[in-house]
């Protein structure tokens, strides 16, 4: 296991296409170990395959329910609270991931990003939404998730299509983001 390089925006291979897994191997279950020592690391509550430069349909969630920092804050958190927050991991692995029948409900998140540091924002999202996908062994998985997991499972799923939340948002509060991202950094 290792911890990965998180790549963040602008970097252009967030905005590539994630290829299908077909080989269900070794090489994937290193991949899906890394994934969630990096996404813990980070620490994040969702992460795909492409924010560590791997452009594979793989996803890895765990919502860490006690965790005070995973609550509001949909998908991905801002690491410098709570870091030995005593946290109830519940890992869960997605490959292939496919959604179908969003509910005309919606809901909306303040959502953050690993690849998007310390900038969050309110993406409005379908409430419900039904997932089918794969299991490390290939086996498939068919089941409707709301609330938090349902936002955090389209976020993960946007990476796999090149999304990041920021695209969801009107030109201007994108471009306020993007402003506010490049001041963050120039401070660092």
């Amino acid at each position: 296991m290792a911890i990965r390089e998180i790549i963040e925006i602008p970097d252009p291979r967030l905005k590539q296409v994630s290829a299908p897994v077909t080989e269900f191997d070794e090489e994937l279950k290193a991949l899906v170990a890394d994934m969630f020592e990096t996404m813990y690391d980070a620490p994040g509550i969702g992460l795909a395959a492409i924010q560590v430069g791997v452009p594979l349909r793989v996803l890895v969630i765990d919502l860490q329910p006690e965790d005070p920092d995973a609550e509001p804050e949909a998908c991905d958190h801002d690491g410098h609270h709570h870091h030995h927050q005593p946290t109830k991991r519940e890992p869960q692995i997605f490959i292939n991931p496919v959604l179908s029948d969003p509910s005309e409900e919606h809901s909306v998140y303040n959502e953050g990003c690993l690849s998007v540091p310390e900038i969050y924002a309110e993406v409005e999202r379908p409430a419900r939404v039904r997932v089918q996908w794969q299991d490390l062994d290939g086996n498939h998985h068919d089941e409707v998730m709301e609330d938090i997991m349902a936002t955090c499972i389209q976020h993960e799923i946007d990476h796999l299509e090149g999304i990041v939340f920021i695209d969801h948002l009107s030109r201007l509060k994108r471009q306020m983001a993007l402003k506010k991202l490049e001041k963050l950094r120039k401070a660092a």
